[in-house]
């Protein structure tokens, strides 16, 4: 059996009914729908009260439910290197199991032959999201001295040492020029 679903409704969408799928091993049912990030409760600045794409293939095994696709939801924080702001789209991809006996320590649990789809997703779109996002990979960052953006002009020339001298290793370094090579 093989069936797609377009839910209208967000609680719905997070709610899915597998009766039909656990008839089978091998039934499938392909669910994607755009739910308000308020559902999950992310509790994280980065993430802007939105839609939160979700687009996953559920498949019976005798296992399980084998849930795989991607969510998705848009991202806005400052480069971890020179502050710009920066947004983006985090997408976390999804390869999850839902089981009525928990035998896989990482799956989530089958209850009254319903998928809650919400924790899953939660979890997928705060993993997704940087940690330490930058605005481009070679961003030079800000000088450590005066503070310049080193990726403008001014900023690049800005005179400073490019390696400040921290004087709590004054000792170490006194103490290596007095040993050879």
């Amino acid at each position: 059996m093989s069936s797609s679903a377009r839910h209208p409704s967000p609680l719905t969408g997070l709610l899915v009914n597998a009766a039909e799928l656990l008839r089978r091993p091998g039934n499938w049912k392909d669910v994607e729908i755009d739910v308000e990030s308020k559902h999950f409760e992310f509790d994280d600045p980065r993430l802007l009260p939105q839609l939160v794409g979700i687009h996953l293939h559920l498949e019976c095994s005798n296992n399980g439910i084998v849930v795989s696709g991607n969510v998705n939801a848009q991202w806005h924080d400052q480069c971890c290197r020179c502050l710009k702001d920066i947004s983006g789209v985090a997408v976390g991809e999804v390869a999850e199991i839902y089981q009525r006996e928990i035998t896989d320590p990482d799956a989530y649990r089958l209850e009254s032959d319903q998928l809650n789809l919400a924790p899953m997703v939660r979890e997928h779109v705060l993993l997704a999201v940087p940690d330490t996002p930058v605005c481009r990979p070679d961003c030079p960052g800000l000088c450590p001295v005066c503070g310049a953006d080193k990726s403008t002009p001014e900023g690049a020339s800005c005179g400073c040492s490019e390696t400040p001298v921290d004087p709590r290793w004054d000792a170490l370094r006194d103490l290596g020029s007095q040993f050879p090579e």
